[in-house]
């Protein structure tokens, strides 16, 4: 039985953090600055829309990279 313990804890687990990347994922749809920035790429044509969003991906990368820093040197402590 304890491997079904251990499979239900990591559901759960796997659970929770996909409930955290989709609560952060509608949130970072109403920042209106996303999507808008200098260097994302938007292509409209009748019936169709494509967004490159390059330079938000970068400022993105950039912002988790300095929390993620962050995080584990408090952790490290």
């Amino acid at each position: 039985m304890s491997g079904f313990d251990t499979l239900g804890k990591l559901m759960m687990a796997i659970g929770a953090v996909l409930v955290v990347l989709g609560g952060l994922v509608w949130l970072a749809s109403r920042l209106p600055f996303l999507g808008r920035l200098p260097g994302d790429v938007r292509i409209e044509r009748p019936g169709f829309t494509c967004l490159l969003p390059l330079a938000s991906s970068i400022v993105i990368s950039i912002l988790l990279t300095i929390l993620l820093n962050i995080i584990l040197r408090l952790i490290k402590r």
